[in-house]
């Protein structure tokens, strides 16, 4: 059987997965020719001194994304009899992913002024519908202005992913259902646009999951944030998914297939979800997206909850998930999506000191523009640094290259792990409004210097 090869930076990789080839003779490194597993980390050292990239056996060892997965992922509980029976393993149709469909990237600084008043807006057209239905104002129901912003939100995420990101990172002081509904739906765009589906479809995608909640209007509020349903009460929470398809369906203009994702997005892979049971390619494409991008916000956001959890966290108990709730191709390709440290994301460095994640890195995950606020005594720096990893990956690794430092005298810096939010008292908000405005004060002294300089 032919061995199933993967191209791997050395800097991605972790313990646990088998090297079968380098970009250089065996003969040329200590390492024996017939492969090996990573088994500590002087051994990912000496990859990193000696290759620029490995080739690796994901059959034998660890791919790359679970890899990351399970090395940030706290202990697993042992699997149990009913998970296993619960686990899916028909076959599915193999997704029809289009790479690099959006590759053009508006700046950061000039699509976040776009993208803060459009962020208002969805919030407005959003509280507009539920106030709408929680006056029993079904008749004047009006989705017009919902799916003009739901479309606007969809290109703005198309023409860069984090400038809507980093206002659905911060939590605003909103109803929870609200900003659910929102938050999820930027990680349903974001998905959809990894995976190249065509802007028709992320417009149905974004008003889906932005109305997908619609019919809890209709139910009691306690029952709503009750945690703690008996069955009796959750068979009746249950319902709002199949209320929610009725307010739509009575209301003009709106089009079946955004009803489609409203009822099929607690829909499981499984067949274990609600309200039909559907399972496999039974439930559309969109609605498993939107199942995937809710349990992911209620992961990182749960309700009742002032701080949400780490995204890795949300990100490993989501790939436990793979192949019994949600499709594993799907999963795989999401997680590759957000990253491990989405935009506003709280990291610790490899030198101790605490990061915010300001920006992504579409090439290098594992490497955004950072950060830092805190020294390696946890203590506030006196200036935000900010921090380009993959920059400075690049910068030290030329060094080695030429021969004008050794690797024993270059520290690289990696991110350590993510931090809960909340662990250390850093405003992120104001990291943010810093990050964004000194990019904007740049652009207009430019414009002012080229006035100046025409005058």
């Amino acid at each position: 059987m032919a061995i199933k090869q993967v191209k791997v930076d050395v800097n991605e990789l972790t313990i646990g997965m088998y090297v079968s080839g380098l970009d250089r003779p065996w003969s040329q490194t200590p390492f024996p020719l017939q492969g090996f597993y990573l088994r500590d980390l002087g051994e990912i050292n000496q990859l990193k001194a000696l290759c620029h990239y490995v080739y690796i056996d994901v059959e034998k060892g660890r791919g790359p994304i679970s890899a990351n997965l399970k090395t940030i992922a706290a202990p697993t509980k042992k699997t149990t009899t009913r998970e296993r029976v619960n686990s899916f393993t028909e076959t599915l149709a193999p997704l029809k992913i289009q790479r690099g469909l959006y590759r053009d990237v508006t700046p950061l600084q000039r699509e976040v002024k776009q993208a803060r008043q459009l962020h208002q807006k969805v919030y407005g057209a959003v509280v507009e519908v539920m106030e709408q239905l929680e006056k029993n104002q079904f008749d004047d129901l009006s989705l017009g202005e919902t799916k003009r912003v739901a479309s606007e939100m969809v290109d703005s995420v198309v023409r860069n992913p984090d400038a809507f990101t980093w206002l659905s990172r911060v939590q605003e002081k909103d109803e929870y259902t609200y900003s659910h509904a929102v938050r999820s739906s930027v990680w349903a765009i974001l998905f959809g646009r990894h995976i190249g589906l065509p802007k028709r479809d992320l417009d149905v995608l974004a008003m889906g999951v932005l109305l997908k909640d619609v019919g809890k209007v209709m139910l009691d509020a306690a029952l709503i944030t009750n945690l703690d349903r008996s069955a009796e009460e959750e068979a009746l929470y249950e319902s709002f998914v199949e209320l929610g398809c009725e307010i739509l369906r009575k209301t003009q203009g709106v089009e079946p297939r955004v009803i489609a994702v409203v009822k099929t997005h607690c829909e499981r892979l499984n067949g274990t979800g609600f309200p039909h049971g559907l399972s496999g390619d039974k439930i559309p494409l969109l609605g498993k997206i939107a199942g995937i991008v809710t349990y992911y916000d209620h992961v990182t956001n749960p309700r009742g909850s002032r701080d949400p959890i780490a995204p890795s966290k949300a990100v490993a108990k989501l790939y436990e998930l793979r192949n019994i709730q949600f499709q594993e191709e799907l999963v795989v390709e999401f997680i590759r999506a957000i990253g491990l440290y989405p935009t506003g994301t709280l990291v610790e460095l490899s030198t101790g000191e605490v990061a915010v994640v300001v920006e992504q890195n579409f090439e290098r995950r594992l490497k955004p523009k950072v950060i830092v606020v805190l020294d390696t005594l946890k203590q506030p720096l006196s200036e935000y640094l900010l921090l380009d990893l993959a920059e400075d990956d690049k910068r030290k690794q030329e060094l080695i290259d030429t021969g004008k430092k050794s690797r024993h005298e270059i520290e690289k810096i990696e991110i350590a792990r993510d931090l809960e939010p909340g662990s250390y008292d850093v405003d992120i908000a104001g990291i943010r409004d810093h990050y964004l405005m000194k990019h904007e004060k740049k652009g207009l002294m430019a414009l002012l210097s080229r006035l100046t300089t025409r005058n």
